[in-house]
């Protein structure tokens, strides 16, 4: 299901007119590609002309069966009719794959196995296949792939003896079977497709259960514990979004399995994978057509096997220590990160034609249910007659030729190659606005994004919006000898009811990339901020960044809810909190890009602006040792018409207790003083900020859960806020 762009050079001289026409005639014939012809002088002085054709293979993986469910075998390439997008294409590749006679190897005995525990696992690439070689014809194809990075060891311990047995009991004549291992850093092939059983037995004996651990992912609700792993830092402070990690991981190994025509299938071996919050859905859509451009299915074990929960937890992580545990919400909250932990893995099997294996011990047997699932199918191959790379979702339609009662599965469609780079100045906007409504992402750049929301009036909220961007990826414009790069943002926020665009955002940041400004952006991140007023209700926001320098693109796409918070009846309505580790003067260019024309307007009206400087939010919440950690609420007591005989409305207002605590290791390791604040009036709301300063000197490298604890004594009522931050060394 790959798609392949070919190019063919026909170099002649000009002193044959009859092969010239002959090319030409070639050229017309191929109109419907890319061309380009070229003339430059040769030996002699002779005009050499270059003509240059651009075609894109298209392949198709089609199962054809009859009315009783059996393989129709025998077809040929005039059986077959493809149109794209109702256009008729000429089917060019046509070739049965049967699997259907394949047999069981005898069962291994260890004592026979020749088995080599390696000092160094070797990383090796996917192989293509090459011309006129049959290496992968009548070959199944499955790629067993271990995600250490969020699997613990006895779940890796597991998955690793499934393998095994699989290989040792269920391997046949047909399979071909490669290794693929992600540790956090990088997808790494340790095995290309082979039939040698004893050389995948010695890559699985050699692997090191327990490596990888320390990337598995924060939870930020009610079954929270109290207790923090250390923290192994990663390439960059972005990678504490671990799932946007393992998906981009997964769609990496998808695009390396892409090489080969045939039917793929992809066995992923993981603890759960779960989209947190307002995790980055933009990468999820691009693994998952990655994967359906690849032709590859995914086939997700969960590792965990059977489980049975305590109520509030098992002996992995330590008490909640908070109120919920006593009201049943701790409980329901550990059910629901479990299925919600499962859920993305059904998405992925799903959307890509595969089956996941959930609540069974058993792990071989998921392996056998892929193995299973690929027994007979045709490849057919059409050079599209639509060569434009614009990224579009393109439908595809496979049917035969002559009347026979049969049913057809295939790949109905596929999104197109696309390229921005090379789109001239005056495309630009137009093309980055098509990227915008792209339903293939765009993921080349890495995206970090919070939303926050403040309270206005009695309808209306702020909400400020902060993009990260690493600012080691816009480096490269440096290298490659730029004096500045442009930085292009577009987005736009739809109502998730009614579908319609409620507000959007296109701006543009300008960095001149002298040496201490590159030397700068290699160590730290872009932050573009921006803000919007919006009613309560359900959202969808799917931003977009381009370097113009290199042309990469960012998407970061996700749904958001501003809550209603004059329903809030027993807690004490409280904003967002923000967590932060700079105030940065509003005129900052470099860490704080954002530069809009309405800036004035939107810091009269944005909190998070104080005397002329900006709190930035942390967005990944990481924080350097020795550094202060900023943090700022606000809580809300709404106005009310006093009672006959009580006190007048305009009296003075009872103060409101807010402190922040750090917690590790089931211990509280800092506490602040409690802060009182008097709420003041703005219009029908009466507001009470609370601002913290945190000293983290002192706190040792590791991961703490942050909690923010607000008290209303007039009301009696409280709110708590919880969620995990990592600290890491200073410099």
């Amino acid at each position: 299901m790959t798609i392949a762009p070919s190019l063919m050079r026909v170099p002649c001289k000009a002193s044959t007119r009859r092969w010239i026409a002959f090319l030409l005639t070639c050229f017309v014939a191929a109109s419907a590609s890319a061309q380009q012809i070229g003339q430059n002088k040769g030996p002699g002085g002779a005009t050499t002309y270059t003509l240059s054709v651009q075609s894109h293979l298209v392949v198709e993986t089609v199962t054809v069966k009859d009315s009783a469910g059996k393989f129709i075998p025998g077809l040929t390439a005039k059986d077959f009719a493809i149109t794209e997008d109702g256009v008729p294409q000429e089917v060019r590749v046509c070739e049965h794959e049967d699997l259907t006679h394949a047999e069981l190897l005898p069962a291994s005995k260890q004592d026979d196995e020749e088995i080599k525990i390696y000092k160094r696992l070797a990383r090796t690439q996917i192989a293509a296949e090459a011309e006129g070689s049959e290496r992968y014809k009548n070959r199944r194809l499955l790629a067993l792939y271990f995600d250490m990075s969020a699997m613990r060891p006895d779940d890796q311990l597991r998955a690793l003896t499934a393998a095994e047995e699989f290989l040792r009991t269920q391997m046949t004549t047909a399979d071909l079977v490669s290794i693929l291992r992600y540790q956090g850093g990088s997808v790494d092939i340790l095995q290309d497709f082979t039939a040698d059983r004893n050389k995948l037995l010695s890559v699985l004996q050699t692997m090191i259960v327990g490596e990888g651990q320390g990337s598995d992912e924060d939870i930020d609700d009610a079954s929270s514990a109290d207790t923090g792993a250390a923290f192994g830092q990663d390439d960059s402070e972005f990678n504490v979004f671990n799932t946007d990690r393992q998906l981009a991981a997964l769609q990496t190994a998808a695009e390396m399995l892409g090489h080969l025509s045939e039917k793929k299938s992809l066995i992923y071996f993981a603890g759960g994978l779960r989209l947190n919050g307002i995790d980055n859905q933009a990468q999820l859509h691009a693994t998952v057509d990655a994967a359906i451009k690849a032709g590859v299915s995914f086939w997700p074990i969960d590792a965990r096997g059977l489980v049975a929960s305590a109520p509030l937890g098992d002996a992995t992580q330590g008490s909640q220590g908070s109120s919920a545990m006593y009201t049943g919400a701790a409980a329901m909250a550990v059910t629901t990160n479990f299925n919600q932990s499962q859920d993305t893995l059904f998405a992925l099997a799903g959307d890509t034609g595969g089956k996941a294996l959930f609540d069974s011990n058993d792990l071989t047997r998921g392996i056998v249910q892929a193995q299973q699932a690929v027994s007979d199918y045709y490849i057919l191959g059409y050079y599209t007659t639509n060569t434009a790379e614009n990224g579009r979702f393109r439908r595809v339609k496979v049917s035969l030729t002559r009347t026979m009662n049969a049913k057809l599965s295939y790949r109905e469609g596929y999104y197109a190659e696309k390229k921005f780079s090379s789109f001239t100045a005056v495309d630009k906007e137009r093309q980055l606005e098509d990227a915008l409504m792209l339903e293939d992402p765009i993921t080349e750049l890495s995206i970090a994004m919070e939303i926050d929301h403040f309270q206005l009036n009695r309808a209306e909220y702020f909400v400020p919006i902060v993009v990260k961007i690493p600012g080691s990826e816009l480096a490269l414009a440096k290298r490659g000898g730029a004096e500045h790069t442009l930085i292009d943002f577009v987005g736009e926020i739809k109502d998730m009811i009614g579908g319609t665009t409620v507000t959007n955002v296109r701006d543009n940041v300008n960095i001149k990339l002298s040496d201490a400004t590159a030397t700068e952006l290699a160590k730290r991140p872009i932050e573009y901020d921006t803000g919007f007023t919006l009613l309560p209700g359900k959202y969808r926001i799917k931003f977009l960044a381009r370097d113009d320098e290199t042309g990469r693109i960012g998407t970061y796409e996700t749904i958001f809810t501003i809550p209603n918070l004059n329903k809030e009846l027993k807690r004490v309505p409280i904003s967002s909190v923000v967590l932060g580790s700079q105030r940065v003067e509003l005129t900052d260019a470099l860490f704080n890009a954002g530069k809009t024309k309405d800036r004035e307007q939107e810091a009269a009206v944005n909190p998070l602006v104080q005397g002329g400087e900006k709190l930035i939010p942390s967005v990944t919440r990481v924080f350097r040792a020795g550094h202060e950690m900023y943090v700022y609420l606000q809580a809300y007591q709404p106005s009310t018409q006093p009672a006959e005989g009580a006190a007048s409305a305009h009296a003075p207002a009872q103060p409101v207790f807010a402190f922040v605590s750090l917690y590790r290791n089931s211990t509280r390791v800092l506490e602040t003083p409690p802060i009182a604040v008097a709420p003041t009036a703005s219009g029908w709301l009466k507001i009470a900020p609370f601002s913290f300063h945190v000293n983290l000197g002192g706190l040792p490298s590791g991961e703490y859960d942050c909690q923010i604890t607000v008290i209303d004594p007039a009301t009696q009522k409280t709110s708590f806020w919880r969620a995990p931050i990592a600290v890491v060394p200073g410099q």
